[in-house]
């Protein structure tokens, strides 16, 4: 009896064993089939495999991140839907279509905040800032800012400071690396500028990072390290980072320490200003920075009991005003120069242009030779025609914010026929977007300054198809200054200097939040020739 419950036992054991496996090999031929029919029916955009969905593509592009977007949208039209890992509930589209981002930005913009996923992971920067908000606190952050920023006291003092940068900082700097013969990095000789230019202007301090000795301002390397980490949380799930977050691992550790470091500086700043105006009280009607202007107004007309105006408010207004004015205008740069190095024809229209308008100015040679090198008045800066259009084409080809993104609060359907689940995550790819044929025609890809003129007139773009400085209610509200500023400094360095790019210097995007490069910009200089500087004279 016992044998032969052993023997009975021995074959239910077998046949178990053998349909388990046979349930095994029927899943996996089942996986194997879903992965060859995702892959053969992805024609018209990345691959969505079962389970993963597009994570294994995206992970497997991540180092030509913008490239495969770009590729990926050309081939599905300007429009594809995506799933990322299946528990992650991960979904959305992805656009170029310039139809579907003015729905977004204007015509239905009330659907489509930035939405809960993309502001908790800004969260610990930004806060409640103006970029990381919705719906009334943004509406109030914004007439707040547009009163100040669009005052005739504004836009004096900032032009004038970053005339003096110029004058005082950059060209000091560049001329020494020019007398060293020295390789550098331009574009951190630029973030340095414009961190400067934003901090003197905007919050009344200047943190000294474009100094002769070009000092390590820990404060200024916390807030690159800040916007850098808060990528990772957009590439993993949250059941990744939120843990590495609780336990304080990985970058979330490295964010922490920079994100206290940001905030420890501005706070600091921040009640300090506070204070000295305090003391000072008429005599803050002299102030002209941001900063000072709106604690002054703000907390007078609300009354200082207002727990809104703390100095968490202002800490939240100074580092979005940080980073709305740091890194764009330096990145914008960046790409420009190395852009005018690959083609010198354009340079060439540059320097015969800015030559004409010295040319025409009404003072005595002497006085043109001395103010040549970094003077400009707005005018003069607003003549720039070619200039102006020189830097929008690099805009158009490397824009500073490659990709934005916007959460779909109820379902919708895009003008194009792309169909958006309640909770989509819309993302549409600027960076894409200048790069496609159906936008901008065949020579979509080429640097070709003369697409903006027309009759000699520079001709502002549908601000839907060219959304570099975003559209409809949230348009970039520093614009025109950061025109003028980029004007400014291009004019300036190329007008005195040739740039050279240092041989073997590989240029390749980073990616992050921002299109920095990932190698810096590795240059030499040389002084303009006095054949070439006499020109401007005759």
């Amino acid at each position: 009896m016992s044998n032969k419950i052993s023997v009975t036992s021995l074959i239910d054991r077998i046949c178990g064993h053998l349909c388990l496996q046979d349930v095994s090999i029927a899943l996996l031929s089942l996986f194997l089939f879903c992965c060859l029919r995702a892959k053969l029916t992805s024609k018209s955009g990345p691959t969505q495999w079962p389970v993963f969905g597009i994570t294994p593509e995206f992970f497997y592009n991540v180092n030509d991140l913008y490239g495969w977007v770009t590729r990926c949208l050309t081939r599905s039209q300007g429009s594809f839907p995506y799933r990322g890992i299946w528990f992650s509930k991960s979904y959305g589209a992805m656009t170029s279509v310039p139809a579907n981002v003015e729905y977004m930005l204007k015509t239905n913009f009330k659907n489509f905040p930035k939405g809960e996923f993309y502001k908790e992971r800004f969260h610990d920067l930004l806060e409640e800032g103006i970029f990381n908000a919705d719906d009334e606190s943004w509406k109030e952050q914004r007439r707040i800012i547009i009163t100040e920023m669009h005052s005739t006291r504004f836009v004096e003092h900032s032009f004038q400071t970053t005339r003096d940068l110029i004058q005082r900082k950059l060209l000091r700097v560049m001329e020494s690396f020019c007398k060293s013969q020295e390789v550098f990095d331009l574009q951190d000789i630029l973030l340095r500028l414009t961190f400067d230019n934003i901090c003197i202007a905007g919050l009344g301090d200047d943190p000294g990072t474009l100094d002769d000795d070009l000092p390590q301002v820990p404060f200024a390397k916390a807030f690159e390290e800040a916007t850098e980490s808060t990528l990772f949380r957009f590439m993993v799930p949250q059941f990744v980072w939120k843990p590495m977050r609780y336990f304080d691992l990985g970058y979330e550790r490295g964010m922490r320490k920079a994100v206290e470091t940001v905030h420890g500086f501005i706070d600091k700043m921040v009640v300090d200003r506070i204070k000295m105006l305090k003391e000072e009280g008429t005599l803050v009607n002299n102030k002209s920075d941001v900063l000072s202007r709106l604690i002054q107004i703000e907390s007078h007309k609300r009354g200082d009991e207002n727990d809104r105006f703390t100095v968490r408010f202002f800490r939240q207004f100074c580092t979005s005003f940080i980073l709305a004015g740091r890194d764009t205008s330096s990145v914008a740069l960046t790409w420009f120069f190395w852009l005018v190095t690959k083609h010198p024809e354009v340079e060439d229209k540059i320097l015969e242009e800015v030559r004409e308008i010295l040319r025409q100015r009404e003072s005595n040679l002497e006085t043109q030779e001395t103010e040549s090198c970094c003077f400009f008045t707005v005018k003069e800066l607003n003549d720039m025609v070619y200039l102006q259009a020189a830097l929008s084409e690099a805009l158009r080809l490397y824009p500073p914010i490659p990709m934005e993104m916007k959460t779909a609060s109820e379902e919708d359907v895009f003008p194009d026929g792309t169909y958006l689940p309640k909770g989509s995550r819309v993302y549409f790819s600027i960076y894409a977007m200048g790069r496609m044929e159906s936008i901008w025609g065949k020579d979509c890809e080429m640097y070709k300054p003369e697409r903006w003129i027309q009759g000699g007139q520079y001709v502002s773009d549908d601000q839907f198809k060219y959304v570099v400085f975003n559209g409809g209610p949230r348009i970039c509200l520093g614009k025109t200054f950061a025109y003028l500023q980029m004007k400014m400094v291009a004019a300036s360095v190329l007008l005195n200097y040739s740039i050279k790019v240092d041989q073997g210097h590989v240029v390749v995007a980073r990616v992050t939040t921002t299109l920095y490069m990932k190698h810096g910009l590795k240059v030499r200089i040389m002084p303009r020739s006095f054949e070439e500087k006499s020109k401007i004279h005759k």
